[in-house]
């Protein structure tokens, strides 16, 4: 009988310490969880309170900075070519202010008339009108027609835009 009572005295324990384990694990996940709430709380307070607010200043500033350097950046530009034009004469000066203007232009004019010709040309032949502008319009053309966009109206428009 005192072996009997031994034996189990001696098996519960040896399990003794893990079953205070288990519960102290269970505690100190509790703990950790009610941690966690608090200072998710707490910081969603801080944010009510005014840290959000502080974010909203500097990205003000922010931009209030990039304002300031893109402006400095084309005042240098500015002068840059205004020191170029130094000493030429004015139709040299008038020349070179009209060289990507004339480009712009000179490709609108093409692209107006390969276009139109390509469309007389495709409803002469039959084709309907949703084959040929799908020839027409095709992903090359796209991209070039949407960067001399971008290149004098997206600097100014959107450039600065978020």
């Amino acid at each position: 009988m005192f072996t009997l009572l031994t034996t189990i005295v001696s098996f519960l324990s040896g399990g003794i310490p893990r079953i205070l384990d288990f519960f102290q694990d269970r505690n100190d996940k509790k703990h950790e969880l009610d941690m966690a709430n608090l200072q998710f709380t707490r910081e969603l307070e801080l944010q009510k309170a005014g840290l959000q607010s502080q974010e909203h200043i500097e990205e003000i500033r922010l931009d209030g900075i990039q304002t300031q350097t893109a402006a400095s950046e084309r005042e240098a530009l500015y002068s840059h070519d205004v020191e170029i034009g130094k000493g030429a004469s004015t139709w040299v000066i008038n020349a070179r202010a009209l060289v990507r203007p004339a480009i712009t232009f000179g490709f609108f004019v093409i692209l107006f008339l390969v276009d139109g010709f390509a469309v007389f040309y495709a409803f002469q032949k039959g084709t309907e009108f949703s084959v040929a502008i799908n020839a027409l319009w095709d992903d090359d053309m796209k991209i070039i027609f949407a960067s001399i966009i971008s290149f004098w109206f997206g600097t100014r428009a959107f450039g600065d835009s978020k």
